[in-house]
């Protein structure tokens, strides 16, 4: 049984004050939580049974985004949140359906209930929180993730642990009803006959949950529906009501096509006239057209928002502006939400869709900003590059239904401080591939997506580019450090491959022990082969471009004869050690119009690779 509580603020309850043994303790328990200030957030869900997920446990730690492949249960995770903490999610009916059970599985068995059951936890509650929720109120281990248990009152004034909130959805079939049902409880408050305290609507309102899928689905933010952010402004400010009431009333004053040139009326008296040869005289009286069935609901999905399309004046509908106008209304509304409200939990699925990449962080920064917790999906390295390590979580579902979830971290040689735009952005593709290659340089980052490339375009019967076949490369930025993000990417589950130059024995042994595919080539360095493989014909070329497009650096100085190979090869070996990072090499495969003129080495390694893949 967990501590909830209820029994240690409830001083009045002599059981447990006894079972404490200590009333001063609670009164300093009591006077620490009255004087803090916290922001209610999302410590944990856990999923049973829904949709492709057949059990799954996440943990959040703040302003979270989720990753993983296609199909992983990303989407999955936001809908099983807005069961239960969404206002307005089971005003749906029904609530939930045969294809919300994992497998399709609903009909109750010996074995199994097959029930839909999610789990959320909260945590930093405020005290006006504290004091509604005081009856289910429990305690979380911040440091261990874990609820605690009856036993362990003496934990509960550790810094470590915070009250939260247990809530639960439980969804099922009802074979009497033939239909399926669900609701929302507290889960700490389970009654001797098994049943337990609903948690309503006006409760849900108060955790701030807010679920949007997708800034592309503006039309559904924008709109009058329910749970839409404009109905959630005009809730917060009490409006509703005012305004339906008085557009129902204006509505029922408007007669369409009433004038009798138009015709419509003589049509609609002639209606009268039939219909009175078959019912009193009193029933079907005067006929008239009006622009909607008078209900809330009618309006609430007709109602549209207009806006000016320039000078003229001319006004159309929002969903006829550029997407841009559409995502900077939506961010004003996030923006009216988060002021009006003390919480507020956004779960935004891709908000990268249509988007810039500078739109896509301002996004991201944006909303963090004016939330008390943010959690996104993405599929973009734009926006992972917004977040710490620690702060994304890596997800992977097995065939059995039950999805993982990892925080993400790096290997202890990498500092924070080394942490630049360039290696952020090369690590966010890193996550979001399914395989990675690992060089360990810039030169070798630039170069093999560029080789592969340029053959897949001269013999695409026989290669692949490394976009076609799911790779990312990441620049490990020195040898030693290939073992090390080879051990990360393979304990995150990419398939992981890695080319270095010629490596001392014990540096070799340790790249082959965390790397699936290391590729050793037999030179001490990638500029050595180029030089050794290129065409000789290619690299007079390069050389003879550098010279006509006055690129040769005054320290290195021109070769003396521009048409001697080996003169060509003194300078381009000095050249490219001094343009490391630089685009040069990518140049140089430019230059290629056959196979056979790029390094053999590099050739042999992208048909290996393609091979390997081709039999998986």
């Amino acid at each position: 049984m967990r501590i909830t509580k209820y029994i240690f603020k409830t001083i009045s309850n002599e059981h447990y004050k006894n079972s404490c043994n200590d009333t001063r303790k609670i009164s300093r328990i009591l006077t620490k939580n009255n004087h803090i200030n916290f922001k209610m957030r999302l410590a944990s869900v856990e999923i049973h049974n829904f949709r492709g997920i057949s059990y799954s446990k996440i943990l959040f730690n703040g302003h979270n985004v989720i990753i993983g492949d296609n199909n992983a249960g990303k989407s999955t995770i936001f809908e099983a949140i807005d069961l239960v903490l969404g206002p307005d999610r089971l005003n749906r009916v029904p609530v939930i359906d045969e294809h919300d059970f994992f497998n399709g599985n609903y009909m109750p068995t010996e074995k199994s209930k097959n029930e839909i059951r999610i789990e959320v936890i909260l945590i930093d509650l405020e005290n006006e929180q504290k004091r509604r929720f005081n009856a289910n109120l429990e305690f979380w281990d911040v440091e261990n993730n874990r609820l605690l248990v009856e036993g362990e009152i003496g934990e509960i004034d550790n810094p470590n642990i915070l009250e939260a909130l247990r809530v639960s959805f439980i969804g099922k079939y009802d074979a009497e009803e033939d239909d399926f049902v669900g609701e929302t409880f507290y889960s700490s408050s389970e009654t001797p006959d098994g049943t337990y305290s609903k948690f309503n609507k006006s409760d849900k309102r108060e955790c701030g949950f807010l679920y949007l899928r997708a800034l592309r689905t503006g039309s559904r933010a924008l709109s009058m529906e329910r749970g839409s952010l404009l109905d959630i402004i005009l809730r917060i400010k009490e409006l509703r009501p005012k305004m339906w009431e008085t557009l129902l009333n204006e509505l029922r004053q408007i007669k369409v096509a009433a004038d009798p040139q138009i015709g419509i009326s003589e049509v609609l008296s002639n209606v009268q006239d039939a219909l009175k040869e078959f019912v009193p005289a009193d029933w079907g009286e005067a006929p008239t057209l009006k622009v909607s069935d008078l209900t809330r609901e009618h309006l609430r999905k007709t109602l549209t928002i207009f806006l000016a399309t320039g000078k003229s004046g001319y006004h159309a509908p929002f969903h006829h502006q550029g997407t841009g106008t559409v995502n900077t209304m939506v961010l004003a509304l996030l923006s009216m939400i988060a002021e009006s409200k003390k919480t507020v939990i956004f779960a935004m699925e891709e908000p990268e869709i249509a988007i810039p990449p500078y739109t896509q962080k301002r996004i991201i920064h944006y909303i963090r900003q004016k939330s008390t917790q943010a959690i996104f999906t993405s599929h973009s390295p734009f926006v992972l590059e917004e977040f710490a390590p620690q702060q994304i979580v890596l997800l992977k579902r097995d065939n059995k239904g039950e999805q993982k979830s990892t925080f993400i971290s790096f290997p202890k040689h990498v500092k924070p401080k080394n942490y630049n735009s360039q290696f952020r952005m090369g690590f966010a593709e890193a996550l979001l591939a399914k395989r990675v290659l690992i060089t360990e340089g810039s030169t070798e980052a630039i170069l093999y997506p560029a080789i592969a490339r340029k053959l897949s375009e001269l013999e695409p019967e026989k290669y692949l580019s490394l976009e076609a076949m799911g790779i990312a490369i990441f620049n490990a930025e020195s040898e030693n450090s290939i073992p090390l993000f080879g051990e990360l990417f393979k304990e995150l589950g990419k398939d992981v491959f890695a080319v270095f130059d010629k490596q001392q024995t014990e540096n070799l042994k340790k790249i082959k022990a965390h790397v699936w595919m290391p590729y050793e080539i037999d030179y001490k360095g990638i500029e050595d082969l180029l030089l050794a493989e290129t065409a000789e014909k290619l690299l007079l070329e390069f050389y003879q471009q550098l010279e006509k497009d006055e690129q040769i650096p005054t320290h290195l100085g021109p070769v003396v004869d521009s048409n001697d190979i080996e003169e060509a090869k003194r300078f381009l070996d000095k050249f490219l050690k001094w343009t490391k990072a630089g685009k040069d090499s990518s140049e140089l495969i430019a230059l290629c119009t056959e196979e056979s003129q790029i390094p053999v080495s590099i050739r042999k390694i992208l048909i290996n690779i393609k091979d390997i893949l081709e039999i998986m």
